[in-house]
């Protein structure tokens, strides 16, 4: 009878206990559900900057292809082995997933998360923080496009559609430079933005105004060899709206001095303790010969501890017999460049030698730059104004001269380096030793997108003349 009464009791406290509300078994403590907008626009920040900056071979190599750089044991991507390591898909989850993603995601909350300290909707903040968001998205499809071609635009990042349509990259370009134009044009310098949250400028919104309107400078000069009159366009009303005037106007990731969010070449060279690079030969000696002072800023002394050497691209090399990488670049604060004056300089040079109409002259611009680079890397005024009048303008060949000096500048930016190059076809380079390829001109699309999206990925690789490494893109038109 007791064993029948126990019985009923538990039953009871059973069915009793079904009653209780156990939803909130399904809320994960440790995790949030939600991010505010402004986190999410710093982690894209943070992490666009991190793939631009990483000397990590399994996503950043341009350093390596455009020769700055030379890899020591294992030679394989200064050979230009994108597919052991999945580079290719690398860079593109890193623009996609890593920064587009999270910015539409900041843009989507934005408009009830920027709130007055009454609690109201403060608009004219949010409008601020849409068009910054804005222009560092459009940043991002720079890079993609500029790197693969024709790649997923409209359909792109739909949850609903798993398998995007690639846009022509040339109609890509054509609208978000029609973005940008809408996204600087909200900016209003009489009204707040971001604070903290802007790893880049804090907030300022006229820094901002020169940011949007240099990277429209940028992209204008890009298409200019395949649409002439279109870069001439962009590129007069970008200067028009003001564009970097000194190196104070440079944007920069800030990187801490300690982890995790410190400089990703520190953390890929020193915490990590490897000794995976040296110079390259073809850099340096091209320094040595122009006896350029920015050597020693860019590289140590060899075994020699006097002179400077690089190990020829593509060769296996000892890292002790060469120079290294200099220490300022590992620290673990040195921030990461999105972009600079120098960089500008140079793009209002080649406006000037094309017949835009832009302030001043090329020979004036192609100086001002490179007195920027130098001063930037730490030489002395007079160092600059010596080398300058070593390395005189020629207007004959203007692409030879910005082409090859832009080079020079864009050490430590091998991304943008590689770009340049593809652009001028200066310098001259000799594909690796045992190279696997061509030197590549584009990268190819990710094996993610070959299996998955197969229908696509293949109309879109016979619309742009091949998915190889060797393809010319729209805009590389020698």
């Amino acid at each position: 009878m007791q064993k029948i009464i126990l019985f009923i009791s538990i039953l009871a406290f059973s069915l009793a206990s079904c009653t209780k509300d156990i939803t909130d078994l399904n809320t994960d403590p440790k995790n949030a559900s939600t991010a505010p907008s402004y986190s999410l626009f710093t982690n894209a920040q943070r992490n666009f900057g991190n793939v631009l900056a990483s000397s990590n071979v399994n996503t950043n190599i341009y350093r390596l292809i455009v020769q700055h750089w030379q890899e020591t044991q294992y030679p394989e991507e200064s050979q230009y082995d994108l597919g052991t390591r999945e580079i290719n898909d690398a860079i593109w989850n890193a623009l996609y997933r890593d920064v587009i993603r999270d910015i539409r995601e900041a843009k989507d909350l934005i408009p009830t998360d920027v709130l007055t300290p009454t609690g109201t909707a403060d608009t004219a903040r949010a409008n601020n923080q849409l068009a910054i968001a804005e222009i560092l998205e459009i940043y991002a499809w720079y890079y993609l496009v500029a790197t693969y071609g024709d790649v997923p635009y409209t359909q792109a990042m739909d949850i609903d559609n798993p398998f995007p349509k690639y846009d022509t990259a040339k109609a890509i370009y054509d609208d978000v430079l029609n973005r940008l134009d809408a996204a600087i044009g909200k900016l209003n310098p009489n009204n707040p933005s971001f604070t903290t949250a802007d790893l880049i400028y804090g907030g300022d919104v006229e820094k901002w105004i020169k940011f949007g309107n240099s990277i429209k400078l940028k992209m204008g000069l890009l298409i200019a060899d395949d649409d002439p009159d279109r870069a001439k366009e962009v590129v007069e009303s970008a200067v028009e709206g003001g564009v970097f005037e000194s190196s104070e106007d440079n944007a920069e990731i800030r990187y801490l001095s300690t982890p995790p969010n410190t400089n990703p070449i520190w953390v890929d060279l020193v915490q990590s303790g490897r000794d995976d690079f040296v110079a390259a030969s073809t850099l340096v000696e091209f320094l040595n010969e122009t006896h350029d002072p920015r050597l020693k800023f860019f590289f140590t002394p060899d075994q020699s501890g006097v002179n400077y050497s690089g190990a020829d691209p593509g060769v296996q090399s000892a890292y002790a017999q060469y120079s290294h990488v200099n220490p300022t670049i590992t620290e673990p604060d040195y921030p990461g460049p999105l972009l600079d004056y120098s960089e500008v300089e140079f793009y209002l040079a080649e406006a000037a030698a094309r017949g835009y109409t832009v302030p001043g002259t090329a020979q004036g611009h192609y100086e001002n730059a490179i007195r920027a680079s130098i001063l930037f890397w730490g030489a002395t005024d007079a160092e600059a104004s010596a080398f300058i009048a070593s390395v005189p303008y020629n207007s004959a060949n203007w692409k030879e001269s910005i082409g090859m000096q832009q080079w020079v500048a864009f050490f430590n930016r091998g991304w943008n380096a590689w770009i340049a190059w593809r652009r001028f076809d200066y310098p001259i380079l000799e594909p690796a030793h045992d190279a696997l390829s061509d030197i590549p001109v584009r990268y190819p699309y990710p094996v993610n997108e070959q299996n998955v999206n197969k229908t696509n990925y293949e109309a879109a690789a016979a619309a742009i003349g091949g998915d190889k490494v060797s393809t010319k893109l729209w805009w590389d038109k020698f």
